[in-house]
């Protein structure tokens, strides 16, 4: 699945419709659906806050992997941001000695592990993959 998404908070909704579909469409597990949602949103929501010197849309893919799914998202012309270099959030720190930001990719990284990042051509690609966890 391959969506062009306005630079809008309102197409979060047009997101969440589309991986439901998706999720029907190949049978994916309703487990995944929190994790994908929840990562999607918060870099897409990252991307818009962020990279303010673009209009261009953002791309959206999804694709049913072995026990799970790959999801990306590329921001096109913009200046490159690694979200990996952001220091893990100390969330054992008392709240006056913490610094404000990265609890989103902090709750991102929690959900899915890894967050890949390339950039190319002044065009910036998060993926990540969401997996079935094993059941104890």
């Amino acid at each position: 699945m391959k969506l062009s998404l306005s630079r809008e908070l309102s197409e979060l909704q047009r997101i969440v419709e589309a991986r439901r579909a998706y999720f029907a469409e190949r049978g994916l597990p309703a487990s995944l659906a929190y994790p994908v949602d929840l990562a999607t949103e918060e870099l897409f929501v990252n991307m818009i806050r962020h990279n303010t010197g673009t209009r261009e849309p953002i791309t959206l893919e999804l694709n049913a992997v072995q026990d799970g799914v790959a999801v990306s998202l590329t921001d096109h012309d913009v200046e490159p941001f690694d979200p990996r270099l952001v220091a893990p959030v100390d969330s054992g720190a008392p709240l006056a000695q913490r610094e404000a930001g990265g609890l989103g990719l902090h709750l991102v990284r929690s959900l899915v592990g890894a967050v890949h990042y390339e950039y190319r051509d002044r065009s910036s690609k998060l993926s990540f993959l969401a997996r079935e966890r094993a059941r104890a």
